[in-house]
Protein backbone atom coordinates (compact mmCIF):
# COMPACT_ATOMS: atom_id res chain seq x y z
CA UNK A 1 0.00 0.00 0.00
CA UNK A 2 1.41 3.48 -0.80
CA UNK A 3 1.94 5.99 1.83
CA UNK A 4 -0.58 8.12 3.05
CA UNK A 5 -0.07 10.99 5.15
CA UNK A 6 -3.34 11.53 7.03
CA UNK A 7 -1.99 14.09 8.82
CA UNK A 8 -2.91 16.54 6.32
CA UNK A 9 -6.62 17.65 6.12
CA UNK A 10 -7.79 20.60 4.17
CA UNK A 11 -10.97 22.06 3.86
CA UNK A 12 -12.02 24.29 1.26
CA UNK A 13 -15.26 25.37 0.79
CA UNK A 14 -16.34 27.20 -2.41
CA UNK A 15 -19.74 29.23 -2.83
CA UNK A 16 -21.56 26.91 0.44
CA UNK A 17 -21.61 24.28 -2.90
CA UNK A 18 -18.35 22.58 -2.85
CA UNK A 19 -15.98 21.39 -0.07
CA UNK A 20 -12.39 19.50 -0.63
CA UNK A 21 -10.98 17.06 1.97
CA UNK A 22 -7.43 16.54 1.23
CA UNK A 23 -4.33 13.53 1.79
CA UNK A 24 -0.67 13.68 0.83
CA UNK A 25 0.33 10.39 -0.45
CA UNK A 26 3.42 8.99 -2.91
CA UNK A 27 3.16 6.45 -5.08
CA UNK A 28 5.56 4.34 -7.34
CA UNK A 29 6.55 3.74 -10.96
CA UNK A 30 7.31 0.92 -12.41
CA UNK A 31 10.72 2.16 -13.09
CA UNK A 32 11.29 3.54 -9.21
CA UNK A 33 10.42 6.59 -9.28
CA UNK A 34 7.75 8.57 -6.67
CA UNK A 35 5.27 10.38 -7.54
CA UNK A 36 3.69 12.68 -4.95
CA UNK A 37 -0.39 13.02 -4.83
CA UNK A 38 -3.14 14.63 -2.81
CA UNK A 39 -6.06 12.30 -2.57
CA UNK A 40 -9.46 13.84 -1.69
CA UNK A 41 -13.13 13.53 -1.51
CA UNK A 42 -14.89 16.56 -3.12
CA UNK A 43 -18.76 16.72 -0.90
CA UNK A 44 -21.40 18.17 -3.67
CA UNK A 45 -25.43 18.11 -3.14
CA UNK A 46 -26.81 14.62 -4.09
CA UNK A 47 -29.58 16.58 -6.16
CA UNK A 48 -28.64 19.74 -7.26
CA UNK A 49 -32.11 20.68 -8.23
CA UNK A 50 -32.75 20.34 -4.23
CA UNK A 51 -31.71 23.22 -1.46
CA UNK A 52 -31.50 20.58 0.77
CA UNK A 53 -30.32 17.84 -0.45
CA UNK A 54 -27.94 15.52 1.18
CA UNK A 55 -24.01 15.83 0.76
CA UNK A 56 -22.13 12.80 -0.97
CA UNK A 57 -18.89 12.13 -1.64
CA UNK A 58 -17.03 12.21 -5.08
CA UNK A 59 -13.04 11.18 -5.09
CA UNK A 60 -10.36 12.90 -6.83
CA UNK A 61 -6.65 12.90 -7.07
CA UNK A 62 -4.20 15.57 -8.05
CA UNK A 63 -0.32 15.35 -8.92
CA UNK A 64 1.35 18.41 -9.37
CA UNK A 65 2.91 19.36 -12.40
CA UNK A 66 6.46 18.62 -12.08
CA UNK A 67 7.94 22.00 -13.09
CA UNK A 68 5.41 25.24 -13.95
CA UNK A 69 4.43 25.38 -17.58
CA UNK A 70 1.41 27.77 -18.00
CA UNK A 71 -0.65 25.58 -18.83
CA UNK A 72 -3.85 24.91 -17.54
CA UNK A 73 -4.35 21.40 -15.22
CA UNK A 74 -5.62 18.64 -17.17
CA UNK A 75 -8.97 17.22 -16.03
CA UNK A 76 -8.83 13.36 -16.78
CA UNK A 77 -12.00 12.14 -17.58
CA UNK A 78 -12.36 8.48 -17.15
CA UNK A 79 -15.18 6.81 -19.26
CA UNK A 80 -18.24 4.46 -18.41
CA UNK A 81 -19.85 5.66 -16.83
CA UNK A 82 -18.79 3.58 -13.37
CA UNK A 83 -15.43 3.26 -13.81
CA UNK A 84 -12.73 4.56 -11.02
CA UNK A 85 -9.70 5.65 -11.67
CA UNK A 86 -8.24 6.41 -7.89
CA UNK A 87 -7.13 2.60 -7.10
CA UNK A 88 -3.75 3.82 -9.33
CA UNK A 89 -3.16 5.21 -5.77
CA UNK A 90 -4.40 2.52 -3.80
CA UNK A 91 -2.63 -0.37 -4.96
CA UNK A 92 0.73 -1.41 -5.86
CA UNK A 93 0.45 -3.27 -8.79
CA UNK A 94 1.96 -3.96 -11.44
CA UNK A 95 -0.29 -2.38 -13.53
CA UNK A 96 -0.65 0.68 -11.45
CA UNK A 97 2.35 0.78 -11.44
CA UNK A 98 2.48 0.90 -15.22
CA UNK A 99 -0.46 3.66 -14.70
CA UNK A 100 1.67 5.81 -12.13
CA UNK A 101 3.89 6.28 -14.83
CA UNK A 102 1.29 7.74 -17.69
CA UNK A 103 0.01 10.32 -15.04
CA UNK A 104 3.87 11.49 -14.64
CA UNK A 105 3.60 12.44 -17.97
CA UNK A 106 0.87 13.96 -17.84
CA UNK A 107 1.75 16.06 -14.77
CA UNK A 108 5.45 17.48 -17.23
CA UNK A 109 2.66 19.25 -19.21
CA UNK A 110 0.53 20.72 -15.77
CA UNK A 111 -1.40 20.17 -13.27
CA UNK A 112 -2.91 16.55 -13.51
CA UNK A 113 -6.48 16.16 -11.34
CA UNK A 114 -8.64 12.67 -11.71
CA UNK A 115 -12.25 13.08 -10.76
CA UNK A 116 -14.26 10.51 -10.25
CA UNK A 117 -17.75 9.63 -11.29
CA UNK A 118 -20.52 10.44 -8.24
CA UNK A 119 -22.45 6.87 -7.57
CA UNK A 120 -19.26 5.04 -8.52
CA UNK A 121 -16.47 6.02 -6.50
CA UNK A 122 -13.84 4.92 -3.56
CA UNK A 123 -14.22 8.10 -1.66
CA UNK A 124 -17.88 7.75 -1.69
CA UNK A 125 -20.19 5.62 -2.52
CA UNK A 126 -20.23 3.00 -5.19
CA UNK A 127 -23.67 2.22 -5.48
CA UNK A 128 -23.94 -1.57 -7.68
CA UNK A 129 -26.85 -4.32 -8.05
CA UNK A 130 -26.22 -7.78 -8.06
CA UNK A 131 -27.93 -9.03 -10.82
CA UNK A 132 -29.27 -13.50 -11.45
CA UNK A 133 -28.30 -15.61 -13.79
CA UNK A 134 -29.65 -15.97 -16.95
CA UNK A 135 -30.67 -19.55 -18.09
CA UNK A 136 -29.07 -21.68 -20.22
CA UNK A 137 -31.69 -24.00 -21.52
CA UNK A 138 -32.60 -21.37 -24.08
CA UNK A 139 -31.13 -18.55 -26.58
CA UNK A 140 -30.11 -15.17 -24.92
CA UNK A 141 -32.21 -12.45 -26.24
CA UNK A 142 -32.14 -8.55 -25.99
CA UNK A 143 -35.78 -9.36 -23.85
CA UNK A 144 -33.76 -10.85 -21.36
CA UNK A 145 -31.41 -7.84 -21.40
CA UNK A 146 -34.81 -5.13 -20.78
CA UNK A 147 -35.84 -7.37 -17.97
CA UNK A 148 -32.52 -7.59 -16.07
CA UNK A 149 -32.43 -3.70 -16.64
CA UNK A 150 -36.18 -3.18 -15.83
CA UNK A 151 -35.67 -5.52 -12.42
CA UNK A 152 -32.76 -3.03 -11.60
CA UNK A 153 -35.18 -0.11 -11.55
CA UNK A 154 -37.47 -1.81 -9.42
CA UNK A 155 -34.29 -2.65 -7.35
CA UNK A 156 -32.01 0.62 -6.83
CA UNK A 157 -34.66 2.25 -4.71
CA UNK A 158 -35.40 0.16 -1.82
CA UNK A 159 -31.22 -0.91 -2.14
CA UNK A 160 -30.37 2.54 -1.54
CA UNK A 161 -33.07 4.47 0.19
CA UNK A 162 -30.55 6.71 1.65
CA UNK A 163 -29.92 8.19 -2.15
CA UNK A 164 -31.49 10.09 -4.31
CA UNK A 165 -31.33 8.44 -7.27
CA UNK A 166 -32.91 11.75 -9.36
CA UNK A 167 -29.68 13.34 -8.45
CA UNK A 168 -27.60 11.12 -10.57
CA UNK A 169 -27.54 13.23 -14.00
CA UNK A 170 -24.67 13.58 -16.51
CA UNK A 171 -25.27 17.60 -15.80
CA UNK A 172 -24.52 17.06 -12.09
CA UNK A 173 -21.36 15.34 -12.64
CA UNK A 174 -20.39 18.17 -15.20
CA UNK A 175 -21.16 20.78 -12.23
CA UNK A 176 -18.99 18.15 -10.10
CA UNK A 177 -16.06 18.68 -12.17
CA UNK A 178 -16.37 22.72 -12.18
CA UNK A 179 -17.20 23.18 -8.25
CA UNK A 180 -13.70 21.07 -7.92
CA UNK A 181 -11.70 23.40 -10.64
CA UNK A 182 -13.12 26.21 -8.48
CA UNK A 183 -12.18 24.41 -5.28
CA UNK A 184 -8.62 23.87 -5.97
CA UNK A 185 -8.45 27.76 -7.59
CA UNK A 186 -8.35 26.92 -11.05
CA UNK A 187 -10.05 29.30 -13.26
CA UNK A 188 -9.45 27.19 -16.65
CA UNK A 189 -8.84 23.73 -17.29
CA UNK A 190 -7.57 21.57 -19.90
CA UNK A 191 -9.60 18.29 -20.70
CA UNK A 192 -8.22 14.49 -21.31
CA UNK A 193 -11.17 12.41 -21.87
CA UNK A 194 -12.52 9.28 -24.00
CA UNK A 195 -15.46 7.27 -24.16
CA UNK A 196 -18.41 8.26 -21.59
CA UNK A 197 -15.56 10.81 -20.13
CA UNK A 198 -15.42 12.36 -24.12
CA UNK A 199 -19.28 12.80 -23.10
CA UNK A 200 -18.86 14.00 -19.70
CA UNK A 201 -16.21 16.30 -20.90
CA UNK A 202 -19.14 17.73 -23.55
CA UNK A 203 -21.25 18.28 -20.80
CA UNK A 204 -18.58 20.27 -18.93
CA UNK A 205 -18.72 22.58 -22.14
CA UNK A 206 -22.23 22.82 -22.12
CA UNK A 207 -22.97 24.00 -18.86
CA UNK A 208 -19.60 26.09 -18.04
CA UNK A 209 -18.98 27.93 -21.13
CA UNK A 210 -15.31 29.35 -20.56
CA UNK A 211 -14.20 27.11 -18.07
CA UNK A 212 -12.48 24.55 -20.65
CA UNK A 213 -9.11 26.09 -22.14
CA UNK A 214 -8.77 22.93 -24.65
CA UNK A 215 -9.41 19.48 -24.77
CA UNK A 216 -8.57 16.34 -26.35
CA UNK A 217 -10.58 13.68 -26.95
CA UNK A 218 -10.80 10.26 -28.35
CA UNK A 219 -13.72 7.71 -28.92
CA UNK A 220 -16.40 10.25 -28.72
CA UNK A 221 -19.85 10.53 -27.69
CA UNK A 222 -21.39 13.68 -28.75
CA UNK A 223 -24.37 14.33 -26.03
CA UNK A 224 -27.46 12.97 -28.45
CA UNK A 225 -25.32 9.47 -29.58
CA UNK A 226 -25.16 7.86 -26.53
CA UNK A 227 -26.28 4.82 -28.40
CA UNK A 228 -24.43 3.96 -31.16
CA UNK A 229 -26.57 3.96 -34.84
CA UNK A 230 -26.25 -0.11 -35.75
CA UNK A 231 -25.23 0.96 -39.26
CA UNK A 232 -21.94 2.95 -38.10
CA UNK A 233 -21.33 -0.08 -35.67
CA UNK A 234 -21.62 -2.33 -39.58
CA UNK A 235 -19.30 -0.33 -41.56
CA UNK A 236 -16.40 -1.29 -38.51
CA UNK A 237 -17.18 -4.47 -39.18
CA UNK A 238 -16.82 -3.87 -42.86
CA UNK A 239 -13.54 -2.02 -42.44
CA UNK A 240 -11.86 -4.85 -40.48
CA UNK A 241 -13.17 -7.09 -43.26
CA UNK A 242 -11.35 -5.27 -46.06
CA UNK A 243 -8.09 -6.17 -44.45
CA UNK A 244 -9.29 -9.82 -42.97
CA UNK A 245 -10.48 -10.80 -46.25
CA UNK A 246 -7.13 -9.96 -47.64
CA UNK A 247 -4.78 -11.99 -45.81
CA UNK A 248 -3.67 -15.40 -47.36
CA UNK A 249 -3.57 -16.70 -43.92
CA UNK A 250 -6.94 -16.63 -42.89
CA UNK A 251 -7.44 -18.32 -46.95
CA UNK A 252 -8.31 -21.84 -45.59
CA UNK A 253 -10.98 -20.77 -43.72
CA UNK A 254 -13.03 -17.90 -45.78
CA UNK A 255 -15.96 -18.49 -47.31
CA UNK A 256 -16.35 -16.82 -51.15
CA UNK A 257 -17.44 -13.52 -50.06
CA UNK A 258 -14.69 -12.84 -46.85
CA UNK A 259 -15.98 -12.29 -43.25
CA UNK A 260 -19.07 -10.24 -44.14
CA UNK A 261 -20.76 -13.25 -46.16
CA UNK A 262 -19.70 -15.53 -43.44
CA UNK A 263 -21.72 -13.57 -40.87
CA UNK A 264 -24.95 -13.54 -42.84
CA UNK A 265 -24.71 -17.51 -42.85
CA UNK A 266 -24.06 -17.59 -39.77
CA UNK A 267 -26.72 -15.33 -38.24
CA UNK A 268 -29.35 -17.26 -41.12
CA UNK A 269 -28.46 -20.23 -40.23
CA UNK A 270 -29.11 -19.61 -36.29
CA UNK A 271 -32.28 -17.38 -37.26
CA UNK A 272 -33.83 -21.11 -38.64
CA UNK A 273 -32.06 -23.13 -35.88
CA UNK A 274 -30.47 -22.27 -32.46
CA UNK A 275 -27.78 -24.48 -31.50
CA UNK A 276 -26.96 -26.81 -28.16
CA UNK A 277 -23.44 -27.02 -27.15
CA UNK A 278 -21.98 -28.92 -24.45
CA UNK A 279 -19.15 -27.36 -22.59
CA UNK A 280 -17.23 -27.55 -19.15
CA UNK A 281 -18.66 -25.82 -16.26
CA UNK A 282 -17.21 -23.49 -14.20
CA UNK A 283 -17.46 -25.39 -11.19
CA UNK A 284 -16.52 -28.63 -12.76
CA UNK A 285 -18.74 -31.44 -14.68
CA UNK A 286 -20.71 -30.28 -18.03
CA UNK A 287 -23.67 -28.25 -18.68
CA UNK A 288 -25.58 -27.27 -21.89
CA UNK A 289 -26.46 -23.97 -23.46
CA UNK A 290 -28.26 -22.78 -26.45
CA UNK A 291 -27.39 -19.99 -28.30
CA UNK A 292 -29.48 -18.05 -30.91
CA UNK A 293 -29.31 -15.19 -33.33
CA UNK A 294 -29.38 -12.59 -30.57
CA UNK A 295 -26.55 -14.23 -29.00
CA UNK A 296 -24.45 -14.23 -31.91
CA UNK A 297 -25.21 -10.64 -32.62
CA UNK A 298 -24.10 -9.50 -28.98
CA UNK A 299 -20.73 -11.83 -29.14
CA UNK A 300 -19.94 -10.13 -32.35
CA UNK A 301 -19.97 -6.56 -30.62
CA UNK A 302 -17.80 -8.33 -27.85
CA UNK A 303 -15.45 -10.00 -30.27
CA UNK A 304 -14.79 -6.81 -32.38
CA UNK A 305 -12.17 -6.15 -30.11
CA UNK A 306 -9.57 -6.43 -30.44
CA UNK A 307 -9.77 -6.57 -34.09
CA UNK A 308 -6.81 -9.29 -34.47
CA UNK A 309 -9.69 -12.04 -32.95
CA UNK A 310 -12.67 -10.93 -34.65
CA UNK A 311 -12.21 -12.94 -37.79
CA UNK A 312 -11.22 -15.63 -35.55
CA UNK A 313 -14.84 -15.60 -33.83
CA UNK A 314 -16.37 -15.41 -37.18
CA UNK A 315 -15.25 -17.71 -38.68
CA UNK A 316 -15.00 -20.08 -36.18
CA UNK A 317 -18.73 -19.77 -35.85
CA UNK A 318 -19.21 -20.13 -39.61
CA UNK A 319 -17.11 -23.34 -39.43
CA UNK A 320 -19.75 -24.71 -36.75
CA UNK A 321 -16.83 -24.91 -34.16
CA UNK A 322 -19.04 -23.48 -31.00
CA UNK A 323 -17.11 -24.45 -28.02
CA UNK A 324 -14.98 -21.19 -27.53
CA UNK A 325 -18.36 -19.00 -27.62
CA UNK A 326 -20.44 -20.86 -25.65
CA UNK A 327 -18.15 -20.79 -22.87
CA UNK A 328 -18.11 -17.13 -23.13
CA UNK A 329 -21.52 -16.80 -23.34
CA UNK A 330 -21.72 -19.13 -20.30
CA UNK A 331 -19.73 -16.58 -18.42
CA UNK A 332 -21.44 -13.54 -19.76
CA UNK A 333 -25.07 -15.49 -18.14
CA UNK A 334 -23.65 -15.70 -14.74
CA UNK A 335 -25.15 -14.05 -11.82
CA UNK A 336 -22.90 -10.59 -12.26
CA UNK A 337 -23.11 -6.78 -10.80
CA UNK A 338 -24.08 -3.85 -12.31
CA UNK A 339 -23.42 -0.03 -11.52
CA UNK A 340 -26.53 1.57 -10.86
CA UNK A 341 -24.18 5.05 -12.39
CA UNK A 342 -24.72 3.57 -16.05
CA UNK A 343 -28.46 3.24 -16.49
CA UNK A 344 -29.16 6.60 -13.99
CA UNK A 345 -26.87 8.36 -16.20
CA UNK A 346 -27.69 7.41 -19.72
CA UNK A 347 -31.58 6.94 -19.66
CA UNK A 348 -31.87 10.94 -17.90
CA UNK A 349 -29.73 11.54 -20.96
CA UNK A 350 -31.42 9.64 -23.61
CA UNK A 351 -31.79 11.05 -26.68
CA UNK A 352 -34.07 13.07 -29.42
CA UNK A 353 -37.15 11.51 -30.81
CA UNK A 354 -35.24 12.02 -34.61
CA UNK A 355 -32.63 9.84 -33.31
CA UNK A 356 -34.75 7.45 -32.08
CA UNK A 357 -36.63 6.97 -35.21
CA UNK A 358 -33.28 6.73 -37.10
CA UNK A 359 -31.77 3.57 -34.84
CA UNK A 360 -35.22 1.59 -34.93
CA UNK A 361 -35.31 2.39 -38.80
CA UNK A 362 -31.63 1.74 -39.73
CA UNK A 363 -30.75 -1.06 -42.05
CA UNK A 364 -27.90 -2.91 -40.02
CA UNK A 365 -30.33 -3.47 -37.52
CA UNK A 366 -30.83 -7.18 -38.03
CA UNK A 367 -27.05 -7.47 -38.32
CA UNK A 368 -26.01 -5.64 -34.92
CA UNK A 369 -29.24 -6.11 -33.20
CA UNK A 370 -31.38 -3.71 -30.50
CA UNK A 371 -28.50 -5.09 -27.52
CA UNK A 372 -26.97 -1.12 -27.77
CA UNK A 373 -29.81 0.55 -26.74
CA UNK A 374 -33.54 -1.76 -26.03
CA UNK A 375 -32.79 -2.28 -22.50
CA UNK A 376 -32.77 1.58 -22.03
CA UNK A 377 -35.35 2.92 -24.22
CA UNK A 378 -37.93 0.73 -23.49
CA UNK A 379 -37.21 1.31 -19.29
CA UNK A 380 -37.18 4.78 -19.47
CA UNK A 381 -39.95 5.94 -17.68
CA UNK A 382 -39.33 3.67 -14.73
CA UNK A 383 -35.87 5.67 -13.65
CA UNK A 384 -35.58 8.68 -11.70
CA UNK A 385 -32.87 10.41 -13.55
CA UNK A 386 -34.88 13.46 -15.42
CA UNK A 387 -35.00 13.77 -18.83
CA UNK A 388 -31.93 16.14 -20.04
CA UNK A 389 -34.06 17.63 -22.55
CA UNK A 390 -33.20 18.43 -26.48
CA UNK A 391 -31.49 21.37 -25.44
CA UNK A 392 -28.98 20.07 -23.58
CA UNK A 393 -28.57 17.16 -25.72
CA UNK A 394 -27.98 19.25 -29.53
CA UNK A 395 -25.01 20.68 -30.22
CA UNK A 396 -23.79 24.57 -30.36
CA UNK A 397 -21.27 26.39 -31.78
CA UNK A 398 -17.97 26.36 -29.56
CA UNK A 399 -14.36 27.98 -30.34
CA UNK A 400 -12.54 25.60 -27.66
CA UNK A 401 -9.46 24.72 -29.22
CA UNK A 402 -10.18 20.28 -29.61
CA UNK A 403 -7.77 17.26 -30.50
CA UNK A 404 -10.51 14.88 -31.42
CA UNK A 405 -8.24 11.66 -31.72
CA UNK A 406 -10.47 8.95 -33.75
CA UNK A 407 -9.91 5.68 -34.26
CA UNK A 408 -11.32 4.30 -37.78
CA UNK A 409 -12.04 0.62 -36.38
CA UNK A 410 -14.07 1.49 -32.88
CA UNK A 411 -17.18 -0.22 -32.68
CA UNK A 412 -18.14 1.32 -29.40
CA UNK A 413 -17.90 4.92 -30.23
CA UNK A 414 -17.74 4.74 -34.12
CA UNK A 415 -16.11 7.49 -36.31
CA UNK A 416 -19.30 9.38 -37.50
CA UNK A 417 -19.95 10.15 -33.79
CA UNK A 418 -16.78 12.75 -34.27
CA UNK A 419 -17.37 13.88 -37.69
CA UNK A 420 -20.69 14.82 -36.67
CA UNK A 421 -19.19 17.35 -34.21
CA UNK A 422 -16.08 19.04 -36.13
CA UNK A 423 -18.76 21.86 -38.09
CA UNK A 424 -19.56 22.70 -34.38
CA UNK A 425 -16.11 23.18 -33.21
CA UNK A 426 -14.53 25.91 -35.51
CA UNK A 427 -10.91 25.69 -33.88
CA UNK A 428 -11.54 21.44 -33.50
CA UNK A 429 -8.83 19.32 -35.60
CA UNK A 430 -9.58 15.35 -36.08
CA UNK A 431 -6.40 12.93 -36.17
CA UNK A 432 -8.30 9.64 -37.68
CA UNK A 433 -5.87 6.59 -36.85
CA UNK A 434 -6.24 3.95 -38.94
CA UNK A 435 -6.99 0.48 -37.14
CA UNK A 436 -7.26 2.05 -33.98
CA UNK A 437 -10.33 0.47 -31.88
CA UNK A 438 -12.15 1.93 -28.64
CA UNK A 439 -9.20 3.76 -26.26
CA UNK A 440 -7.91 6.77 -25.91
CA UNK A 441 -5.09 9.17 -27.54
CA UNK A 442 -2.22 8.41 -25.31
CA UNK A 443 -2.83 4.88 -25.47
CA UNK A 444 -2.75 4.72 -29.27
CA UNK A 445 -0.11 7.06 -30.00
CA UNK A 446 2.59 5.20 -27.99
CA UNK A 447 4.03 3.52 -30.99
CA UNK A 448 3.86 6.95 -32.46
CA UNK A 449 6.26 9.06 -30.04
CA UNK A 450 6.52 12.72 -32.90
CA UNK A 451 2.52 12.04 -32.98
CA UNK A 452 2.28 11.51 -28.96
CA UNK A 453 4.45 14.91 -28.54
CA UNK A 454 2.55 17.08 -30.89
CA UNK A 455 -0.39 16.02 -28.56
CA UNK A 456 1.09 16.93 -25.31
CA UNK A 457 2.62 20.38 -26.80
CA UNK A 458 -1.45 20.88 -27.65
CA UNK A 459 -2.33 20.35 -24.30
CA UNK A 460 0.54 22.55 -23.17
CA UNK A 461 0.10 25.51 -25.79
CA UNK A 462 -2.82 25.17 -27.45
CA UNK A 463 -1.31 24.85 -30.71
CA UNK A 464 -2.73 21.95 -33.50
CA UNK A 465 0.49 22.89 -35.48
CA UNK A 466 2.22 20.16 -37.58
CA UNK A 467 -0.85 17.22 -36.52
CA UNK A 468 -1.94 15.35 -39.26
CA UNK A 469 -5.35 14.59 -40.22
CA UNK A 470 -4.32 10.80 -40.93
CA UNK A 471 -2.15 7.94 -39.50
CA UNK A 472 -1.93 4.24 -39.67
CA UNK A 473 -1.10 1.95 -36.52
CA UNK A 474 1.17 -1.11 -37.44
CA UNK A 475 -1.29 -3.78 -39.52
CA UNK A 476 -2.92 -6.51 -37.31
CA UNK A 477 -1.85 -9.53 -37.26
CA UNK A 478 -5.24 -11.77 -37.29
CA UNK A 479 -5.74 -14.94 -34.73
CA UNK A 480 -6.27 -18.28 -36.67
CA UNK A 481 -9.34 -19.91 -35.70
CA UNK A 482 -9.29 -23.00 -34.00
CA UNK A 483 -11.55 -25.05 -35.95
CA UNK A 484 -10.66 -27.08 -38.56
CA UNK A 485 -10.52 -25.84 -42.04
CA UNK A 486 -13.01 -26.64 -45.02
Amino acid sequence: MPFVRLALLLFVAFPAVAQIQTEAGSATADDGSAMPYEIGTLQVPENRAHAKSRRIGVGFARVRAAHPTGAPPIFLLAGGPGVTMLDIVLDHDAAARRRVKVWQRYAEVADLVVIEQRGYTLRGDMMVLRTPALPLDRPGTVADDVALVRDMARRAAPAYPQADLAGYTIGAMADDVADLAHALGYTKISLLAASFGSQWGLAVMKSHPGLVARAVMSSTEPLDRGYDMPSEVYAVYQRIAWEADRDPALHPWMPPGGLLAAIDATRTRLQNAPVSVVIDAEGGGRQTIMLGVEDYQAALLSAVQPAEGFPRFVLDVYHQHYAEWAREAARERAAGERSLLNPLVNIGLDMSAERKALLRHDPALPVIGEWNFASYLQTRDEWPTPDAGDAFRQPVQDFTPILFVQGDWDASTPMENTLAMLPWFPRARILVLHRAQHGGTFQWLRGQPALAELAYAFLRTGSLEGLPSHASLDPVVFLPPTATPK
